[in-house]
């Protein structure tokens, strides 16, 4: 049967659904969360039905139909379960030119309702052919590839540009939000980082530009205030910016920083958080950062900074960031405010990469331990650390004994 797609606005226009099942629920819901102002005509009505009409967003009619019940609507759904009914409700609509959604029987509807889902300010609407399992399959399918980014929506209208700060977790791909993905897929222009996951880089389209914006450890080739301004720059030329890091933007990764550049220029800016390597590549070793009955609270920090004034108890986990090249001195330094230099220590190399090491020991025998640890690492100090024994005798595994 041929049909003709259509998206209706019914804000503020009466809809009736008759009937107070599941389907007509379901129904009465989705009319609400259209601006319908819905009427509801059945003798009883099921649960979820009641707590809505209870708060007013629905008006319930508690008896059987009667042919005055669609006077002054636009759109009538029938689900009573009841063919004799349903029929009547039909008959009726169709005399009075108003389309109606029929449940179970989509011969005799005059409407009919796709399965949809939206994405951000994209709607998705999907007919089956009468197939309901096959439009639900279809939708989500869409509505996926769109979340994902593996079916891009490129040149999105952005008349002042956009810089999205899109944190991409510890390294690994697969910890890439999917709202990260997403806007990678619709970039102009993507500015990444050293920990970045690079690897994504591969599936943007080839008219992508792609800027290296990199620092070393100890380098740092173009200064802070050259990428803010670079950011600013291509999104007045009206394009969709992605500044790709790695972890999140948020934790020491200077996040802050470009959101108020571009605000300051007066740049629209979206926050992705990412997966921080703090958290998840402690995981990775095996260390949860806090455990019951060992660790209550965490410090992230950086091992560029005095330590002095960090908590001196097992109990509390200090993971350091950017500081493998200083692990000497900063076990010193922390040995020489009071830790105890028998706490575990861990230093975790490579996190989630093929070749991740793992060394453990104490604080005051890692530096030897790790003497060779090189960067993108983090540290990890405290109780938590013997959770990690288990792992003992694995792969990249180096322990003390």
């Amino acid at each position: 049967m041929s049909i003709f797609p259509l998206g209706l606005r019914l804000e503020g226009r009466r809809v009736v659904v008759v009937g107070g099942g599941h389907v007509a629920t379901r129904r009465a819901f989705a009319l609400v969360e259209s601006g319908a102002d819905v009427h509801v005509v059945s003798p009883a009505v099921s649960d979820s039905l009641a707590s809505a009409i209870g708060r007013g967003t629905i008006t319930w009619h508690e008896r059987a139909y009667h042919c005055g019940d669609l006077d002054g609507a636009w759109l009538v759904q029938t689900a009573t379960g009841v063919p004799a009914v349903d029929d009547l409700v039909a008959d009726d609509a169709e005399a009075r030119q108003i389309f109606c959604l029929k449940g179970g029987d989509p011969e005799r509807a005059t409407a009919w309702t796709p399965a949809v889902a939206r994405v951000d300010d994209v709607t998705i609407a999907v007919s089956g052919g009468g197939d309901a399992g096959r439009a639900s399959a279809l939708r989500d399918a869409l509505a996926t590839a769109l979340q994902t980014g593996d079916l891009p929506l490129r040149h999105r209208t952005h008349p002042r540009g956009l810089v999205a700060l899109v944190g991409g977790g510890p390294g690994d791909p697969g910890l890439l939000t999917a709202r990260g993905r997403r806007l990678l897929a619709e970039a102009d222009v993507v500015v990444f980082d050293r920990l970045a996951p690079q690897s994504v880089l591969a599936e943007l389209a080839a008219d992508v530009e792609v800027i290296d914006v990199g620092k070393q450890p100890d380098h740092h080739p173009i200064p802070q205030e050259q990428i803010n301004a670079l950011l600013v720059d291509r999104a007045r030329e009206g394009k969709v910016v992605v500044r790709l890091k790695g972890g999140d933007p948020y934790v020491f990764g200077r996040g802050g920083e470009e959101l108020l550049a571009c605000r300051e220029a007066g740049i629209e800016v979206e926050v992705v958080p990412g997966v921080t390597s703090a958290i998840a590549v402690a995981a990775a070793a095996g260390i949860p950062v806090t455990h019951r009955g060992v660790a209550r609270g965490f410090s992230v920090v950086t091992g560029h900074e005095s330590l002095g004034e960090l908590p001196r108890r097992g109990d509390h986990t200090l993971v350091m960031l950017m500081g493998v090249k200083r692990l000497r001195s900063t076990a010193d330094e922390l040995i020489a405010a009071g830790h105890d230099p028998e706490t575990p220590t861990a230093v975790i190399e490579r996190g989630f990469s093929p070749d991740q090491r793992t060394t453990i020991a104490t604080l005051g025998t890692i530096a030897d331990r790790a003497s060779d640890a090189v960067s993108p690492a983090i540290t990890v100090i405290g109780d938590v650390v013997s959770l990690a024994a288990a792992t003992t005798g694995s792969v990249g595994v180096r322990q003390t004994s």
